[in-house]
Formats: C-alpha cells, structure tokens, sequence
C-alpha cells in the first residue's frame, strides 16, 4: 500500500463470515424506510435509523448522479457522470449507503474489529491509527446511481507537509464480488499527485470515462484498500450484477489531532484528544464482539487502549451505547 494507490487482499472473509454480512445488509434492506423521509419500512414495522439523530440513510433516483458538477460535499464531485435512461418501472429513489453501519449490523462490527485488517492499518498509520467512518454501499442492479470522479480529502491539501497518506485509507470488503459494470474505478498514481484537476481531466477526456483509469475488480470476500487520495469513482450500475461494499477507513493520528473536520460526514468541529479516543471505542467494541463469534482467533491489540479492553464487552448495554456513534466521525 505504501507504493500504490489501491490494494486487493483476497479471501479474507471466510464463507460463514460472508453468510453474516449478508443476513446483515438483507437485514438493514428489510428494514430501510419504505420510501424516503417514512418512518416505517415495508413490513410497517418502525423504519431502520428512525431513533437516530446522525445521518445515515443516502438516496439516489435510479441510475442517477446526484452531486458531480455541483458544490455539495464541499464541491469535490467537479464533473457530471452519464445518467443512463432508467427503467420504465424504476422506483423513484432507491437506498444506495447506510453511514454508521456499525450500529445496525454486529456482523459489521466483527469484521471491524478483524485481526489481519486491523494489523494492515497499524502497519500502514502506525499503532495509534485512528477511525475515519463506516458505511454499507448497495449498488443495485440495473438502478444504482453513480459517485462521480473525486479524491476523498478536504482539508490538508495545501500543507507543505502533504504526502500520500495525509488522508488516510478505507477498506472495502465485497459481499458479492465486483466488476467493471458496478465497482469502483481507480486513477492510478493520482493518490501522489497532490488535489488533481479532476475537471480538466474529464473535459480533455471528453468523456467520463478516462483512459487510465482501471477498475477495482473482486471476487466475494475480497477486501480491496484504496488510498483515500487516489482519484476514483463508480458508474451507473446498468448491469444485472448487486454490488455491495462493506466500507470502513483509518487515518494516522498526526493528520487528524488538531484539524477541524467536518461539513461532509457531521458538524464542523476541531479533533482533540479527547474526541478521537472517543471515536477509537468503537475499534475496542469491534475486537470484542469478533472475539465473541470467532474465539479461536488471536485478538488484535490495538495499542491505545492496551490493558483497557475489558472495559469495552460487546452486549445489550454497548448496542445501546453506541447509537449516532458517527456523530462523532473523523473526516479530513
């Protein structure tokens, strides 16, 4: 990782992990409003988030892109993305991310607290890495709308003290595998190229699909890592293929102590001390509720809070604990 922008680690998710996730995100589906803005799901029952006050649920119209070419999240969406025609029986929005997953899914939680990821990131950031934020992305068949061309940053652009790991990493693990039609596309080197131009490129493109750009491609329990920094984007999905990404990213601590987050992911705030170790419990829970379902494995030690893990049990009580967790989300 340190030398490329985007990993994939395969196999990493074993076959009963995989049937956990999925029970999960079918889960978190049956649940979602029955349409935008309800407060029931399909069943009548009351809708997944309704008890929340952070952001969760995203929406797109089918085959859609919504934020290229405009100011929202902070304008790093420059250019717009193809829109397909949509189906003539497509519903009129569509659930396409779930943010703070980590709250409604325990099998999200595990693979959160995964003893060789969490080994990755403290070897990439350092062992007092710290969370960015956690989301569950549904690209569905022939509706999910597209994520124009973007690097995740926003602040830090213009530090002398920039490189290529200023912003950090997610790890995207598959549910179902992806491919050119529905995942995630990659510029390769731009992750060492500073803010790029993504607008220029695409006029001189003269197309939204640019030339350089490869595809992130996965089979089912693949974990792709993929620089934060990097120029990537997905398209329209038209193909009859479901993607779903179990998204979750770490930051090094230098980046994030003392820099004022937010606009994007919650409210504007400074990250003290105080807030990251905060925001650090939620890899605390993930190691122990991991321990729960797979005792066999060794634990990973995540060293801020070595010696202090007995204070974090994974239970009725810490489900509880946790609701709008990403309130308190590290974005930079």
């Amino acid at each position: 990782m340190a030398n490329t922008d985007f990993t994939i680690f395969e196999g990493v998710i074993n076959a009963a992990e995989l049937a956990d996730l999925e029970a999960d995100v079918i889960d978190m589906w049956e649940h979602a409003p029955v349409h935008k803005g309800a407060a029931v799901d399909k069943h009548g029952r009351p809708a997944l988030a309704g008890r929340c006050k952070a952001p969760v649920l995203s929406w797109v119209k089918p085959l859609s892109d919504p934020i290229g070419g405009t100011d929202k999240a902070n304008g790093r969406h420059p250019a717009k993305m193809i829109e397909p025609e949509v189906p003539a029986d497509a519903p009129e929005q569509i659930l396409q991310l779930v943010l703070g997953s980590l709250q409604f899914s325990d099998a999200c939680l595990r693979l959160y607290g995964h003893p060789q990821l969490l080994a990755v990131a403290a070897a990439i950031n350092g062992e007092d890495f710290v969370p960015f934020n956690e989301a569950v992305w549904m690209k569905h068949p022939g509706l999910g709308g597209s994520v124009a061309w973007h690097q995740d940053g926003f602040t830090h652009w213009q530090d002398p003290l920039l490189d290529e790991h200023t912003h950090g990493f997610n790890f995207m693990a598959q549910l179902y595998g992806c491919n050119a039609a529905n995942g995630l596309w990659v510029l390769p080197g731009s992750h060492r190229q500073g803010r790029v131009d993504i607008k220029a490129l695409v006029q001189a493109q003269g197309s939204d699909r640019l030339a350089a750009a490869v595809p992130m491609l996965c089979r089912p329990g693949d974990v792709a890592i993929c620089n934060r920094q990097a120029v990537h984007g997905s398209f329209a999905n038209t193909s009859p293929d479901m993607r779903v990404t179990i998204n979750f990213g770490f930051h090094q601590r230098r980046w994030v102590l003392g820099a004022t987050g937010g606009g994007i992911h919650n409210e504007v705030a400074v990250y003290d001390s105080e807030r990251i170790r905060k925001r650090a419990e939620m890899i605390a829970y993930g190691i122990q509720a991991r321990m729960q379902r797979f005792p066999e494995e060794t634990p990973f030690e995540y060293a801020p809070f070595s010696g202090e893990m007995h204070r974090y049990p994974w239970n009725k009580q810490a489900r509880e604990h946790i609701r709008d967790y990403n309130l308190l989300d590290l974005g930079i």
